[in-house]
């Protein structure tokens, strides 16, 4: 690739031990695993003893790779976790976990339910054996079972054969996370990391869900879009954490890959100077779009949900029903005050800011992608940063260009997105054959490589368009639209190199054959 990855220098951190300043000396290339066992070793604690890292304010300092180094003349200090707060802990999490389960229990009436059916079984199954399973009887017991299987799937909110999460007919239905706001202390992001959020260089392997979750808090703070629009930093956090809780754990359309998208939307913010050119209603709709832009993916992409008739697919209409679907998940999550992050604007602004992220989600279609490049390319050369349908066409694309930009990252970070890719497109294309329905070729493993995947996206989807936007944007060369370039050779180079095994393969099998066609 064109961009080279970050050059990882050993860290020093200074601690107080026992009235004494101790220097601990790691690589970046440690986990954080690595550095508290070197923390513990330094302040003559047992390897596994549970710590925290305290500032010589008091103030918590996170451990992680990239963390904020200190100097001799502000010692960091580690302290042991008692048991007792363990326990206290411990003792919290079961009682919140027992209420939960009250709750629950009580908005399904399970136990009640799982009696009636147990009962209402034995009943039906004694008829049957005394009446001698009578024709009748049992076309009767038939209807029975179905009545209570319906009544199950009604009572339970449950649905059978559908390829979404939840279900918008139930009235009152909301998308809750799993845990509240976490009770961990704020991140400290070193300025090292600061930076690096603006680039495409950015290794987004390194970092667990609570760091993203941080790191996105962050762009918001950093932007000025919680002081523009009244946003609770409470309200924030809590809408992020039901944002991550909503991504499935798919291969590729998962939390991270939302990151990703994300933070390259970030990026180009920042590398492009948007907040010069446009609003921040403008960029507020850019970056909300970018985190909402996949949610609740069930890892089968259109296609699939409209040959298989899924419940999505008959729900829109078939017009890009996960599309249409990741819009209302996450207006489903705004729509609970605790979650809205746009509560304190008025109701006019708020429906201009709804319109254009669904706008925008929508236009991540790729179906679509010829048509709206086609509108962007029509006005590129006489854009006009005054024209709402400019600007509208533009953040379509933009937000285009950030949901397939992996590419443009240094090939270690980008690589592993296309093998968990492929992971996806197979298990689509073997249920596709099991079920009976069309699989596209570039989906089948029995057809598809690494490099011919790459290639023609490359060549044909990704360069055209960021040269594209290069136009309006000279600066991304560079940084975006060079590393496509080198990454198209990269895979053209290693396809060559592919073929000319194979073709050397060939030759030796060749020759291997004696002349009437039979092996020797």
């Amino acid at each position: 690739m064109g961009a080279a990855s970050s050059s990882y220098h050993p860290r020093a951190l200074y601690l107080s031990v026992d009235g004494k300043i101790q220097k601990v000396i790691f690589s970046q290339h440690c986990s954080q695993y690595d550095i508290r066992e070197l923390l513990c070793s330094s302040s003559n604690l047992p390897r596994n003893t549970a710590i925290s890292l305290v500032d010589s304010e008091g103030a918590m300092v996170p451990i992680y790779p990239a963390m904020p180094t200190n100097t001799p003349n502000c010692l960091y200090k580690v302290v042991p976790q008692s048991a007792g707060q363990a326990g206290d802990k411990e003792d919290m999490f079961q009682n919140v976990l027992t209420q939960v389960a009250d709750q629950f229990s009580r908005a399904f009436r399970i136990n009640e339910l799982k009696t009636e059916v147990t009962n209402r079984m034995a009943m039906l199954e004694k008829r049957v054996e005394l009446e001698g399973l009578k024709v009748l009887e049992i076309e009767k017991c038939k209807n029975d079972l179905r009545r209570l299987r319906d009544e199950m799937t009604s009572r339970g909110g449950g649905r059978m054969n559908c390829a979404c999460k939840y279900n918008f007919t139930d009235d009152g239905k909301k998308l809750s996370p799993r845990r509240d706001v976490p009770s961990y202390p704020k991140y400290t992001l070193s300025q090292e990391t600061i930076e690096a959020l603006k680039k495409p260089t950015f290794d987004v392997w390194h970092w667990e869900h609570n760091e993203m979750l941080s790191c996105l808090e962050y762009m918001y703070h950093d932007l000025g879009l919680v002081k523009e629009f009244s946003i609770n930093p409470i309200t924030l956090k809590r809408w992020l954490l039901n944002i991550q809780e909503n991504y499935r754990e798919n291969p590729f359309h998962n939390f991270r890959h939302c990151f990703c998208v994300s933070q390259i939307m970030y990026g180009m913010i920042n590398l492009c100077n948007l907040q010069e050119k446009l609003s921040m209603t403008d960029i507020s709709i850019l970056m909300t779009a970018a985190v909402c832009h996949d949610l609740d993916h069930p890892g089968y992409n259109n296609t699939y949900q409209i040959n298989a008739r899924t419940e999505l697919a008959v729900r829109y209409n078939d017009i890009s029903p996960l599309e249409n679907h990741h819009c209302a998940v996450a207006f489903q999550i705004l729509s609970q005050p605790e979650c809205n992050i746009f509560a304190n604007i008025e109701p006019e602004v708020f429906k201009q800011i709804r319109q254009a992220i669904i706008t925008l989600i929508l236009a991540t279609d790729m179906a679509r992608h010829g048509e709206i490049l086609d509108l962007f390319k029509s006005k590129v050369d006489n854009f006009d940063f005054t024209n709402e349908e400019h600007i509208k066409c533009l953040k379509m694309v933009l937000i285009k260009c950030c949901d397939i930009s992996n590419e443009v990252r240094p090939t270690e970070v980008a690589e592993p997105w296309v093998d968990y890719l492929l992971e996806e497109y197979f298990m689509q294309s073997d249920r596709e054959k099991s079920e009976g329905l069309p699989v596209a070729p570039f989906m089948d493993r029995d057809k598809v490589t690494k490099p011919t995947a790459q290639i023609g996206f490359i060549k044909f989807v990704l360069i055209p368009m960021f040269e594209t936007v290069m136009k309006l944007f000279p600066q991304i060369e560079e940084m975006m639209v060079q590393p496509l370039r080198d990454s198209r050779d990269h895979y053209e180079e290693l396809k060559q190199q592919n073929d000319d095994a194979m073709t050397e393969a060939q030759v030796k099998k060749t020759d291997s054959m004696p002349l009437g066609g039979k092996k020797k």
